[in-house]
């Protein structure tokens, strides 16, 4: 338990602490004035000043900040809000696309440690009717050899490869009972009847072994890149599965990812690096939405700014939606955790 939670710290300080350097690094090298950066949330509990900047570190460890002058007042000097409009997306995106630059490194490194991969044979053992792999003639005792050209080594290969290409025409190569090869297409569904997938296969893997693997910097980098894209894709095809009721709405706070983490560790430092990335992009996207408090919310008066033809709206109004927003944040924050909470002691 201790230890998950340690493990657990490391990983989300680190995230934050790339995301509050975007704004940091953004902000100095745009001549805006930073007074305060802070990993963790208030009561601080250690702080040095260097320069013009206070660097703290603080008890909560479940944010980060960076503080610069004039957020909202343009009139402060060196201030964020004087700074053109380019300028001030920027700097309030910068620690998104820090996190979005992120997971490329980590998984290189995950690429290049030594990692446990399990190869095998991907066999189908049922095939539900009128799915689509039934229109495509694929039979129980077929093995599934590959995915749009991607060879398939493992049943979470398939299952990668399927959210991946949801919606679209797919083809899969597979190899009969009787030896013969077959290419077929078919198109995963969005919403497929329950408990049938969306391909409509039962799936087992034979003969399979676990191998351990790392891979030179030549091909880890490349590897990396491709891994990243495909999971892109992923995190919009799970978003839009969401949003359509595909599958349930599921969020985490931080005990349930603090869970998660644990499980990850316990297999390996190349899927904690994965997983780690994962948590990247999520907190990349999360901070983007158009939330109060949230780097969005921030973005979203810049650009309505824009929109009014420079006309803003007043430091204290927006302060006060900020606040309110934080507040909100906070509200909901404890609500998923007291849930989580309730579902771990649920079993």
């Amino acid at each position: 338990m201790l230890s998950t939670i340690v493990i657990f710290v490391v990983v989300l300080v680190g995230l934050i602490l790339v995301h509050e350097l975007g704004h940091f690094i953004t902000a100095k090298a745009f001549g805006v004035e930073v007074k305060e950066f802070g990993v963790g949330f208030p009561p601080r509990i250690w702080g040095k000043q260097y320069g013009e900047t206070l660097y703290s570190l603080n008890a909560v460890p479940l944010g980060g900040f960076t503080k610069m002058a004039g957020e909202e007042d343009p009139d402060a000097p060196r201030s964020l809000a004087g700074k053109p409009v380019g300028i001030r997306l920027l700097v309030l995106a910068g620690g998104s696309l820090m996190n979005f630059l992120l997971p490329l490194i980590l998984f290189t490194i995950a690429y290049l440690i030594p990692h446990n991969v399990i190869e095998g044979a991907v066999i189908v053992s049922e095939v539900a009717p009128d799915s689509p792999a039934a229109a495509a003639g694929i039979l129980p005792g077929d093995r599934i050899d590959s995915i749009n050209g991607k060879d398939v080594g493992s049943t979470s290969d398939l299952q990668r490869y399927i959210q991946i290409y949801l919606g679209d025409d797919t083809e899969v190569t597979v190899t009969h009972s009787d030896g013969t090869e077959a290419t077929v297409s078919l198109v995963p569904r969005w919403r497929p009847p329950p408990g049938e997938g969306a391909v409509g296969v039962a799936v087992s893997m034979e003969d399979y072994e676990i191998i351990s693997r790392s891979e030179p910097a030549w091909r880890a980098t490349p590897l990396a890149v491709n891994t990243y894209n495909e999971t892109m894709i992923l995190f919009k095809n799970g978003l839009l599965s969401m949003l359509t009721g595909a599958v349930p709405l599921e969020v985490r706070g931080p005990v349930g990812i603090a869970e998660m983490t644990g499980e990850v560790a316990r297999a390996g430092i190349s899927p904690l690096l994965e997983f780690a990335a994962f948590l990247s992009i999520n907190l990349g996207l999360l901070n983007l939405f158009p939330l109060p408090a949230l780097d969005g919310g921030r973005i979203a008066f810049v650009i309505l700014e824009k929109i009014r033809r420079g006309k803003r709206i007043s430091p204290q109004t927006e302060g006060k939606v900020h606040l309110i927003g934080f507040i909100l944040l906070i509200g909901v924050l404890i609500a998923i955790t007291y849930n989580d909470i309730a579902r771990i002691l649920g079993g």
